[in-house]
């Protein structure tokens, strides 16, 4: 892990919720904060860093569930949320962003910025992320590349493994393609940060990932 970016595993399902600071500027993104958005805000305030970005992989409801609590939170630091165009409904949809069946039923208001792929997300002028459209897990699915040191890969692709792509807007086809034609052609040293589990690199799961062969 690079040390300008914090894991911070939430919530039932322990996603991977990321931090990524500027260690100049302080200020800083929180990609997924999936659940148990006190404790996220603990582990910012600790390090005194300025969110001015959330940033979503995907909708899915133990990606979003500490939304809404860190959007409230930090609302005066003009915080911004984004995610790509096609997951803005599943956003706002408990049904399909299955937040109901744990009765929850959340609902995200619609991103501050809705991107597209391609589309670069600055959270200081020394620390940026390029959107990268991968769907297959879902619709609007999205990785978020650092440079050549990292990528954000949420439940797109994880240590030898793939997303699952039975729930709405899933396609294994799509997740395969999006895989192989946007994430393998990346440098092979790249850290890949996923959604659930370990972290891996594009290097080893282009050669040891047995769902894309």
């Amino acid at each position: 892990m690079l040390k300008n970016i914090l894991l911070t595993p939430v919530g039932e399902l322990q996603t991977n919720c990321y931090i990524i600071y500027c260690e100049t500027t302080k200020r800083c993104a929180v990609i997924d904060p999936g659940a148990e958005g006190e404790k996220i805000a603990k582990k910012i305030e600790s390090l005194k860093l300025i969110p001015v970005y959330i940033i979503l992989t995907h909708g899915h409801y133990d990606h979003i569930g500490g939304v809404n609590y860190l959007l409230q939170k930090y609302k005066e630091n003009n915080i911004q949320l984004a995610a790509h165009e096609a997951e803005v409904e599943m956003l706002k949809n408990p049904m399909i962003n299955y937040s109901i069946i744990t009765g929850a039923g959340i609902s995200i208001k619609t991103p501050d910025r809705i991107l597209k792929d391609g589309d670069i997300i600055e959270i200081s002028a020394e620390l940026k992320l390029k959107t990268i459209h991968t769907p297959g897990h879902t619709f609007g699915g999205s990785c978020f590349q650092y440079e050549n040191k990292a990528l954000f890969a949420g439940d797109t692709i994880f240590l030898e493994s793939v997303g699952r792509t039975d729930l709405h807007g899933g396609s294994f086809d799509n997740i395969s393609r999006s895989i192989k034609e946007k994430l393998f052609t990346l440098d092979g040293a790249m850290i890949v940060l996923p959604g659930h589990g370990p972290h891996t690199s594009i290097a080893h799961e282009k050669a040891n990932n047995i769902y894309l062969e």
